[in-house]
């Protein structure tokens, strides 16, 4: 595994200690590791997010009215 150094201000060195201290992590790494981990999450999220919305608008105007639309979802088998 690799090692990175990472320098920062003293509160934010002692927010990250609390973090781990809190005994949810085991150690400062933990904690680190999982901030990362959630924001890859994140990022894969909205990254999904800007394809669908993108396929939403290339995929043109419906020609069906809303009260269709609800219609159709109302009666959709389950």
């Amino acid at each position: 595994m690799a090692t990175l150094t990472v320098p920062m201000p003293d509160p934010m060195r002692r927010w990250i200690d609390r973090q781990a201290q809190s005994g949810r992590y085991t150690d400062a790494g933990e904690y680190v590791r999982d901030l990362i981990r959630r924001d890859q999450e994140r990022e894969a999220k909205i990254v999904n997010m800007q394809k669908q919305v993108s396929e939403g608008l290339e995929s043109g105007i419906s020609d069906e009215t809303m009260d269709d639309i609800l219609h159709s979802l109302h009666s959709a088998p389950e």
